[in-house]
This record gives C-alpha cells, structure tokens and sequence, in this order.
C-alpha cells in the first residue's frame, strides 16, 4: 500500500510516498520512499519572514515538479498509489489552497480516495513513523506557529493541555533575530550568535515558570530582550551574542518548568505505563539547547525522550502521507466528503479545548 503526501502550509513545498503493510490490528513496516522538500527561506530572506502572497505563488510554481519528483524517487507512478493526503490546515491559506486543490485533482483523476490532514496530527504522529510509539504519549510541538502540549492518546484522539497564550516560539525566535539585525530563519541564526555567546548576561525573565497551567508565554521575554539591546545600542557582535545565549537560556529554563508539569499530570493520569514518553516536534525541536534541557528534565523524571530526525520534525509530506495511513487504518477517513472540504487557516488539532488565543470568524488560532 502507498500514499502520496502533499505538504502546502508555509514556506516549503513538499510531496512524499509512504508504503506499508497493513495487518488485522496493527499497521507493520512503514516506509518512507521518498521525501521531496522545497525551501522558499531565498524567496523570503529579504523580508525577515513568510510573506503569504509570496509563498503561495512559489508553491503554485513548484508543486506539479515536486510531485513528479516525490513519485519518480519512489519508483512509483499514479496507479500504484492507493490514496492521496493533503495538508488541509492549519496555516498560510493561500498556500492550503495550492496543496489542496492539486491533491483533489491528481486523486480525482487518478480515481483515487483523497485524505484532507491536519497539519498538526501530521507532527502528532510522526514518532509512530520513526520509533513504532505505542500510544499514549505525550506531544511537545515547537514551531514557528504553534508551541503546545498534548497528550495523544490514539488517532483522532488528542487532548491539549497547555498552549501559549501570546507568540509561538518560533515567532520570538524570529522577532528576536530580526531585532538583533540576524538574517532570517531567526532559529538557527540565533543560535549560531548564542554559541559565542555568555547566557549569564542578561538576566531575562522566565515566562509562566512556577504557574500551575503548564501554559507557555514569550512575548514579554521578546520586549526584555528589546529593551536590553535598545540600553547598549549600537550592538557589537559580542552583545548580539551575549543577548543570543541569554534568550536561549530563559527558553529553555521556561520550557523545562512547563514541560515538567506536563509530565507530572501524564504520570498521575497514567501511573501504571514503565515507560512513558515525551515526543518533542516542530522546527524549534532542531535547537541544540533546548533538545538537551528537555532530554535531562526526561531523564530525572523518567521518560523517554523522542525526538524524529530533523528532516521530518519541520514541515514535510511524510508526516502527512502517514497520517493518512493511520486515519485509514483506524477507520477514520473521510473519504466520502474529502473533495468538498475548504482549506482552514486555523483548525486546532483538539477540537474541544477552550480557545487561549484569538477565536474568530475563521476559527480557534490555539
């Protein structure tokens, strides 16, 4: 059995094939055949960040090659796929919309089941792909759009018990670098200056820590590190270094108090599980420091530490095309109404959790 993914949401564009054997109860030996991204970080440098406009054009430009390419480094064509999976939302519309749209017309043509995914189920998931998880687990995703905490305890079963209640992580990283005059992507830039870097400087405030929600907040650690770059101007690069390490330090103290109530409510809820597990994915996930407070605080509270290789922690359509394996093998694809779904520019992955942030005509943002 094969599926082809078709990633859209930001600024990659991505297709994928994903076989497996499918028994009676479980699903056996995936894999990845192919897993083709597009970086558009050149067409957006300039700006400092994803410009929407932009990025959609470029997946319009590049999506039918990338597809071609995704199938050819499978060795596969149309009519050995068995479905296709698209990323439907949460993310930059205009960019679903190319996803989505050319996925109902490669399935309809094809005569194919088309899976309408959400992106964040795609990342939720990953860990099965990769390291065979067993559910439950518990979910830490960090990227440029979300920063949240979910316990999954199977396909379409997801419960979310922290979010942040103003920037995601990846955000601060951004809006940190762009202060800094640091090239965009801000995460891997920021880390970089940190490596030279005294994280002992600036005593910057860590957001929420002590709070019993294990919700997260980074905007007023972006205005400390606003104001203390604004003290010293004109920066040298020692101080762009010295405020690097520093920031990076606040977060991963920050997420290491958030994260450790999260591991203390999953161990009360399931306190029979040996091995319990903490999956950390998003782009965010890539950063040195952070892999490392977390991989400590799982050790002295006895987890399991799992963090999917790099390439499929950010954005890619593996993650998608498994999800669409996990939903048909769980009996959960919609099938039947896929071609009429509308792309959603915010579809949160639980459904039932109150709102924290920004609920409107379009939806819950988180």
């Amino acid at each position: 059995m094969r599926v082809l993914g078709i990633e859209t949401s930001c600024d990659e564009t991505a297709a994928s094939v994903v076989a497996f054997d499918s028994g009676a109860s479980e699903i056996r030996s995936p894999k990845i055949l192919s897993n083709t991204v597009l970086s558009q970080i050149a067409e957006h440098a300039a700006f400092g960040g994803v410009v929407p406009e932009i990025a959609a054009r470029a997946h319009v430009e590049a999506l039918d090659g990338i597809v071609e390419a995704a199938l050819a480094d499978a060795g596969t064509d149309l009519s050995e796929i068995d479905a296709v999976a698209a990323t439907a939302g949460p993310g930059l519309v205009g960019g679903l919309i190319v996803g989505l749209m050319t996925a109902k017309a490669i399935a309809a043509a094809a005569g194919k089941p088309l899976l309408a995914i959400n992106h964040l189920e795609g990342h939720a998931l990953t860990a099965r792909l990769t390291d065979g998880l067993e559910f439950p687990y518990l979910l830490l995703l960090v990227s440029g759009g979300h920063t949240q905490i979910v316990r999954v305890a199977g396909v379409g079963d997801y419960q979310r018990w922290a979010t942040t209640i103003d920037d995601a992580l990846g955000e601060a990283f951004d809006k940190t670098a762009k202060m800094l005059g640091l090239p965009y992507p801000g995460g891997p830039n920021v880390e970089k200056a940190a490596e030279k870097g005294d994280a002992a400087r600036f005593a910057f405030p860590r957001p929420m820590k002590g709070a019993t929600q294990p919700d997260f907040s980074f905007s007023g650690l972006k205005t400390a590190v606003r104001q203390a770059a604004s003290a010293i101007a004109p920066l040298t690069e020692k101080d762009v270094a010295d405020i690097c390490a520093s920031f990076q330090a606040a977060v991963a103290d920050a997420l290491q108090d958030r994260v450790r109530r999260a591991l203390e409510r999953f161990r009360a809820e399931f306190p029979d599980m040996k091995a319990p597990a903490l999956v950390v994915a998003g782009g965010v996930a890539a950063n040195r420091t952070i892999k490392v407070a977390l991989e400590a605080l799982c050790r002295d509270a006895g987890f399991r530490f799992v963090a999917p290789p790099l390439k499929l922690c950010t954005d890619n359509a593996a993650m998608i095309a498994w999800a669409g394996i996990e939903r048909l093998s769980a009996g959960l694809a919609d099938t039947e109404n896929s071609f009429a779904f509308v792309p959603r520019s915010r579809w949160p992955l639980d459904g039932v959790s109150t709102p924290v942030v920004g609920s409107g005509r379009r939806g819950a943002k988180a």
